[in-house]
């Protein structure tokens, strides 16, 4: 995933200073051809889409417990439909939203008390800046294509990573 972004960054032009690739900046060019690497590597994609207008007004009002009870699920159908390997050890990377400590910590101590205690498996959190980990723009582009087909019906950038995609479904349809 960090190739993709590295090359995809490279062959944009110098006008392109923030030096991080973000699907809704970026050109619609550059959305294209890194999808088109995106489905062409071995890799697979589970989403989980959640409509914000039916979500208990509690879990409205507290995001954290919302992000991290989403990201929960979303662990679970991965052991679930795409069997992880539970004798090593899992790394997870997700994108800093925090700059909280607490709630960074708090965020990564409950995924792996959930991954140890439902799936008993070891699993590293990390918390890492876009800008540091190259493969979570890439993930930006795969989340933000599946996005645009539910919010503007524009299929066109999902469907050059529709064969990639092994799950995808609704929380609170």
């Amino acid at each position: 995933m960090e190739k993709i972004a590295r090359t995809i960054h490279k062959g944009i032009s110098k006008k392109h200073k923030i030096g991080v690739l973000h699907s809704y900046r970026d050109e619609p060019i550059t959305r294209q051809r890194l999808l088109k690497r995106l489905s062409e590597v071995d890799c697979s994609i589970l989403a989980i889409i959640l409509n914000k207008k039916k979500v208990y007004t509690k879990l409205k009002d507290e995001k954290t417990i919302l992000y991290n009870y989403v990201t929960n699920i979303l662990l679970d159908r991965l052991f679930t439909k795409r069997p992880i390997p539970t004798s090593g050890s899992i790394t997870l990377i997700a994108s800093q939203r925090e700059t909280n400590r607490f709630l960074n910590t708090n965020f990564k101590n409950y995924l792996t008390d959930q991954v140890k205690n439902n799936h008993h498996a070891k699993m590293d959190v990390q918390i890492a800046t876009p800008a540091a980990e190259k493969s979570l723009q890439v993930a930006d582009f795969a989340s933000w294509a599946i996005y645009r087909k539910y919010e503007t019906g524009d299929d066109s950038y999902y469907n050059i990573i529709k064969p990639k995609i092994i799950e995808e479904s609704f929380l609170y349809p």
